[in-house]
């Protein structure tokens, strides 16, 4: 066969394929518009390098039944769930005291995500990762009977062998340890780093680890959680991860400013559940034990409401950017945001543009320190959009800022792992706590108005004196932001 019949067979099995990829897209895959589009100018522009491209980050996950939940275990989840249901439709309980405007939202997180509602737990604010990590390691240090722990990413330096040894040598005390960490996240983890933990007694596991520790097939569908239950009575949730970088000591950040909840009272009881289910799903086997997922009856003495909203790529529903919507649309003063990134969709910028025209004070705050350039630009593409509404936009001066907060007219409030933009959106494993207490508001309301003393406003005048170059950098990482 001559060269040029050779190269003609090539570029028409290639045409071929793309043109059934993109019916695929277009007429089998239920997916929104940009992200659609998105691909579909991958594959048109880069057919080859494109297609294997889809294969890695393209694919859906498969969503049915993902956690191999029995129908005793759905069943429970359910009784409590519609037990809750009433209890809320019932004007004369006085079991959930919430202001009136958030009936709905907690409704929204309980049908669509069971995020079953508590009214006794304690919290305490981290904003500083070596006072989070010191309490962490003290907490570690009284467990006397289980320690849970996920984390997206484990660095395998000071901080992350510090971790490791003292969850070692809990496990040597007989304390029944699980770890779990997130391979491309901690993609620096190598297979003997927790060779002791292990021979301690301790276990280990991986979250969609890699082929032959080379290909890695879901390597888009990250688990963004970070959790620790210890002694199922105390648990963390929020931004921090395992790494001297969040103790500020990474010269390319400098400060690090994040956000982590402590939590004591019954909604440990739903985070742990949370871990239990993404323990089994990465062990591939039945969970054990049914039991897990009791709840225990005593009451803890604190009084904060929370409900723990998780959500993912098994599930059709963003149920993190649906609550993050609703909070937007009930909010009667203000709303401020925190977010190391912001490349929302169409309906998320919707929310926030109506809630400005509705005269609201919607303040945003994102640093002004890029660590992922494509993002950084898609992140300005988007703010400057809201600027022309009204929106505030404050650039975090002090180093990086990665807290994932929102705070709604001093009353309610949400701090987890999920970022402001499309991964978290639909394609990785993320939990938020949800918090309906005016005290904790307050304190996340008034950290907010801490940062803004280190941050300076991007201005509309500022943002449309911008150079050409960033216009141009602006264009293309928007046309990229639904899969960015």
């Amino acid at each position: 066969m001559e060269y040029g019949n050779v190269v003609t067979l090539i570029v028409s099995i290639v045409t071929v394929i793309n043109i059934a990829l993109s019916i695929g897209f277009l007429f089998f895959e239920k997916r929104d518009a940009g992200y659609t589009w998105a691909w579909l100018m991958i594959l048109f522009f880069i057919p080859i390098v494109g297609f294997l491209v889809y294969i890695f980050l393209g694919r859906n996950l498969k969503k049915k039944n993902f956690y191999g939940l029995s129908a005793e275990e759905r069943g429970f989840v359910q009784a409590e769930v519609d037990k809750q249901l009433l209890t809320l439709q019932d004007k004369q309980s006085h079991e959930f005291p919430i202001p009136s405007k958030y009936d709905e939202l907690v409704t929204l997180n309980l049908r669509s995500t069971n995020a079953l509602l508590s009214n006794d737990n304690e919290i305490v604010i981290f904003d500083d990762g070596h006072v989070k990590f010191d309490a962490l390691f003290q907490d570690i240090q009284s467990a006397t009977q289980e320690i849970n722990i996920q984390y997206y990413i484990i660095q395998p330096d000071v901080l992350g062998k510090r971790l490791r040894d003292a969850l070692t040598q809990k496990a040597k005390e007989g304390v029944k340890v699980r770890l779990l960490y997130d391979e491309v996240g901690s993609k620096k983890i190598s297979g003997s780093f927790f060779k002791e933990l292990r021979l301690a007694g301790g276990e280990v596991e991986v979250f969609f680890p890699s082929f032959f520790k080379l290909i890695n097939f879901r390597i888009n569908n990250r688990n963004h959680r970070k959790l620790c239950i210890i002694d199922g009575t105390i648990a963390y949730i929020g931004g921090f991860n395992v790494g001297d970088e969040y103790l500020g000591l990474d010269q390319k950040f400098g400060y690090w400013r994040d956000t982590h909840f402590r939590i004591e009272g019954d909604s440990v009881n739903h985070i742990q559940g949370r871990f239990i289910l993404d323990w089994h799903q990465a062990r591939k086997e039945q969970k054990e034990d049914y039991h897990e997922f009791e709840y225990r009856s005593e009451k803890h003495h604190g009084n904060s409401m929370i409900q723990i909203v998780s959500s993912g790529p098994n599930s059709e529903t963003e149920h993190l950017k649906n609550m993050y919507i609703k909070l937007i649309l009930s909010a009667k003063k203000n709303v401020y945001i925190q977010t190391p990134y912001f490349i929302p969709d169409a309906s998320f910028m919707d929310a926030c543009k109506i809630a400005l025209i509705s005269g609201i004070d919607l303040q945003i705050m994102i640093p002004n320190k890029p660590d992922h350039p494509f993002v950084y630009w898609a992140t300005w593409a988007h703010v400057g959009t809201l600027l022309d509404y009204g929106a505030k936009i404050l650039l975090y001066e002090k180093g990086f800022l990665h807290a994932k907060t929102i705070v709604v007219d001093e009353e309610v409030a949400s701090v987890g792992t999920m970022n402001i933009d499309s991964r978290s959106f639909r394609l990785n494993f993320e939990i938020n706590a949800i918090v309906y207490d005016e005290q904790i508001a307050k304190q996340l309301h008034d950290l907010f108005d801490q940062d803004s003393l280190v941050s300076s406003e991007l201005t509309l005048e500022r943002y449309q004196n911008r150079s050409w170059i960033i216009k141009f950098k602006e264009g293309i990482s928007r046309l990229l932001s639904p899969i960015l």
